[in-house]
């Protein structure tokens, strides 16, 4: 019997499509794998059997009459603990949600399951999707199979464990900073972060609704793309081929490199020189835009937070990890006129840093620019919590905040990875590099 649970899941398809796989035995083999190696639900919250075996029923017989809805038809998936399920508690890795249980989908699971795909489950997440270490003392802080002993990253901390321990295909998690970006980089995974509005955030927990984006994690750019069709309810169309040699990319001088780990930015600089010997077109310079936006962060993040889950955080925040309540109640001195000075502001930087680098086919920068702390430091120190949070979400947080979409890609050295960042609404383009990129990188 073929190994379907470490198979990516273009591969899974290849296999339904060619009539080597069922996928009621492929759907089977993911369950038998969680009930082995998750067996204290680390790293699923809930596993939806009934739910992944009807629809893997469905998929098969479609399958056998050759009227598979996309690629994804029969392929397993998890999902964030944060996407709505009908009838499966859906809590947002947050004690203060137990037993929330919704009646509907949210809409990218609604359109991921037209599409044939299984659902799996949902995964561990940080609580409310506020930290992008994905360490959660309160419900679980999911395996980082690479360094045991350090946190995996999130806030989509399951959603990578459940592809590093082959438990899932495709796992799609949620990014407002870098929340699939951390955990891909740090688990060698592919991760896509969309443009804000790309993707529905309709039934999903929201935390900064200014920012909140769904997105895939997965093996590959290839299963990124076929996620992403399956996400938007779009027919899957192959990413556009492209060659390195005529990709014009950017490396910003400003911030980036600074109290970076020695590692991360030596796997960088290496990853830059295959580029250019690929013949990738690198220039580099400042971008002051990062330092615009930076002050920024404290009366945007803080305050939509706050104004999302305050009420319930007065009542209830004791019951919260304390590092991550106290970012929330940041928001709380934030006034409504200093917020709204602070998005006016942000529009006119994002504008500016539009017109700027609109010569670039991309800017590239290591994907985070540390390493995975060790959770029983960050459990011990919640100061050093609080401050290695922020640095792992810088790289990533500054193209949340600047509109961008972006993509990071797995490099050879452990937990580790490149981001590449391209213009808002340019997905398409964006996972056609990535393809060109893949290969290169990671060699």
């Amino acid at each position: 019997m073929s190994d379907w649970t470490a198979m990516t899941a273009a591969r899974l398809n290849d296999a339904i499509e060619a009539g080597r796989a069922d996928p009621r035995d492929i759907t089977e083999a993911f369950l038998t794998a969680i009930g082995a190696h998750d067996p204290d639900f680390q790293i699923y919250a809930q596993a939806t059997a009934d739910r992944a075996r009807q629809e893997a029923d469905m998929a098969s017989a479609r399958a056998k009459s050759g009227t598979r809805r996309s690629p994804l038809d029969g392929v397993p998936v998890s999902w964030k603990d944060l996407v709505d399920t009908q009838g499966t508690p859906s809590e947002s890795g947050t004690q203060l949600l137990k037993g929330r249980t919704p009646d509907a989908d949210a809409a990218i699971l609604s359109n991921a399951t037209q599409a044939g795909a299984v659902c799996l489950g949902k995964t561990h997440q940080t609580e409310f999707a506020f930290s992008g270490l994905g360490l959660n003392p309160k419900t679980a802080t999911p395996p980082n199979k690479l360094m045991p002993g350090h946190v995996p990253g999130g806030s989509s901390s399951g959603a990578a464990a459940s592809l590093t321990h082959d438990l899932a295909a495709i796992a799609i998690g949620s990014d407002t900073g870098g929340s699939v970006r951390i955990p891909a980089c740090w688990n060698n995974l592919v991760g896509l972060k969309v443009t804000h509005g790309r993707l529905s955030n309709d039934g999903l927990v929201p935390l900064c609704p200014g920012f909140d984006t769904p997105g895939p994690l997965a093996r590959t750019v290839e299963d990124c793309a076929l996620a992403f069709a399956a996400l938007a309810g779009e027919r899957y169309r192959a990413p556009e081929a492209i060659g390195i040699s005529s990709l014009r990319l950017f490396i910003p001088e400003t911030m980036i490199r600074d109290d970076s780990d020695p590692t991360v930015l030596g796997a960088f600089d290496a990853t830059v020189e295959k580029l250019k010997q690929a013949g990738a077109h690198v220039s580099s310079g400042p971008m002051l835009e990062l330092v615009d936006v930076m002050p920024l962060g404290p009366d945007l993040f803080p305050f939509e937070a706050w104004q999302s889950w305050g009420e319930l955080i007065e009542k209830c925040g004791e019951r919260m990890f304390p590092p991550v309540r106290e970012r929330f109640e940041q928001g709380k001195n934030v006034p409504r006129n200093q917020y709204d000075a602070a998005w006016k502001k942000l529009g006119e930087i994002r504008t500016r840093h539009l017109k700027r680098f609109s010569d670039y086919d991309a800017i590239i920068t290591p994907a985070v620019a540390i390493l995975p702390p060790e959770i029983a430091k960050l459990e011990a120190d919640h100061g050093y919590f609080t401050e290695r949070n922020l640095m792992a979400l810088r790289n990533t947080r500054f193209f949340n905040m600047l509109g961008n979409c972006a993509l990071t890609l797995p490099l050879p050295q452990t937990a580790c990875g490149i981001q590449i960042v391209a213009a808002p609404n340019s997905e398409e383009k964006l996972l056609s590099m990535g393809l060109a990129l893949e290969n290169t990188v990671a060699s």
